[in-house]
C-alpha cells in the first residue's frame, strides 16, 4: 500500500525513553509514523500514540512540558483517536502514587495507579487477559498472551457502567451512555487483578506492550489502525 493510502500515526516524543520499537511496530501494522512533539503534526495525525516507560511522575513531567495533557484533551474533545501504552496508559488516570508521593495524572478516567499487591513484583512476562465480548481491540486475539513489564497498575475501576469489570465499582459512580461505555479488560498476577486495557470511545490504552507481544500485539495495533 502506498503512503497515501495509510493513516498517519504520531508517536508523541516527550522524553519517555526509547520508543523506536513502538515506531517500528506501528509501521509493521500498516501505518505511516512520525515520532514527534510538533503540535501541528500531533494534531493533524489520524491517530496519536502516547508511549510511557519508567516512573509515573517523570512521565507526567515530560508530558506537561510537551503540552501533552492539552493535546490529548483536544483530540478527545474532537473525537480523534488516542492510544496509550504502559505508563502511557497509567498517566490517563487521575493520579499515581509512588513511594508515598502522589502525582496528578491527566484525569481522563478517575482512579489511582498504585503498587501491585502480588507476591512477585514486578509483573514481568507473558500473561493472558480477559476482554469483554464486544471488544474491538481484542477482536481475533481474545485468547492470546501479551507481554507485561510493570510494578504499578490500576487495581480498582472507578468509572461507572463499564463492561468486563472485575474490580469494585462504587454505587454512586458516574453512569456512562451505552455508546460511550468503557470496555475494561483485566489480567491477574499473583492473585491481584489489574486493568490490562481500556477502550472508551476514541481513547484506547494498554498496560502491556503490544510492540513486544509478537503476532498478537501486531494484530491489536492493526485493530486500532483500522479505526483511524
Amino acid at each position: 500500500m502506498s503512503d497515501e493510502g495509510r493513516p498517519l500515526v504520531a508517536v508523541l516524543d516527550y522524553g519517555s525513553g526509547n520508543v523506536r520499537s513502538v515506531v517500528r511496530a506501528v509501521e509493521r501494522a500498516g501505518a505511516r509514523v512520525e515520532l514527534t512533539a510538533d503540535r501541528s503534526v500531533t494534531e493533524r495525525a489520524d491517530g496519536l500514540l502516547v508511549p510511557g516507560v519508567g516512573a509515573f511522575a517523570a512521565c507526567m513531567h515530560g508530558l506537561r512540558g510537551a503540552d501533552g495533557v492539552g493535546l490529548i484533551e483536544r483530540r478527545l474533545i474532537a473525537n480523534r483517536p488516542v492510544l496509550g501504552i504502559c505508563v502511557g496508559m497509567q498517566i490517563l488516570f487521575g493520579e499515581g502514587i509512588e513511594h508515598g508521593v502522589r502525582t496528578e495524572g491527566c484525569g481522563e478516567w478517575p482512579g489511582t495507579v498504585e503498587r501491585l499487591q502480588a507476591p512477585v513484583v514486578p509483573h514481568m512476562g507473558w500473561n493472558t487477559v480477559a476482554p469483554p465480548q464486544d471488544s474491538t481491540m481484542f477482536a481475533g486475539i481474545e485468547e492470546e498472551h501479551f507481554y507485561f513489564v510493570h510494578s504499578y497498575g490500576v487495581r480498582r475501576w472507578e468509572l461507572g457502567n463499564p463492561t468486563g469489570v472485575v474490580g469494585p465499582v462504587p454505587a454512586d459512580a458516574q453512569v456512562d451512555t451505552p455508546l460511550r461505555r468503557p470496555l475494561v479488560t483485566w489480567t491477574e498476577h499473583g492473585g491481584d487483578h489489574v486493568v490490562a486495557a481500556v477502550e472508551h470511545g476514541p481513547l484506547w490504552a494498554t498496560q502491556f506492550h503490544p510492540e513486544k507481544s509478537g503476532d498478537a500485539g501486531r494484530r491489536l495495533l492493526e485493530n486500532w489502525i483500522a479505526t483511524l
